[in-house]
């Protein structure tokens, strides 16, 4: 009888919605291409186990172990927006099209005048 082998990181309790980095064990030993890609959990199993779906493919990955699983934290993600700096010449070259959107979005928001209801006869 062989004991599981313990994992070199501890395991990370994940959530439905949660954004993981998966790596697919199989495809990774076997060297084959394509082996890791960006998920959302789907599911929680109670035995330990997750379902996911590949946010590039719509790829659905069953039952998958977290120790091939590393969490995306949101703030990871957003660092570019937390960082920029906002005052200097050029800054908006160093940010992402999805950093300027958001800023662009926020600005449009913020900087208009409010709207209120339509008065009720």
């Amino acid at each position: 009888m062989h004991a599981k082998a313990r994992s070199t990181t501890e395991s990370t309790k994940f959530k439905a919605g949660d954004h993981v980095l998966f790596r697919d064990p199989s495809l990774f030993w076997a060297g084959k291409p394509d082996h890791t890609f960006v998920c959302r959990v789907e599911y929680v199993w109670l035995s330990g186990g997750y379902d996911l779906v590949c946010l590039n493919t719509r790829r659905k990955v069953s039952q998958a172990d977290p120790d091939y699983m590393r969490l995306l934290p949101a703030v990871d993600a957003m660092r570019d927006i937390d960082t920029a700096p906002l005052h200097a010449d050029g800054a908006a070259n160093d940010m992402t099209a999805a950093a300027l959107a958001w800023l662009t979005q926020q600005h449009a928001t913020a900087n208009g005048r409010p709207e209120l209801p339509a008065p009720r006869d």
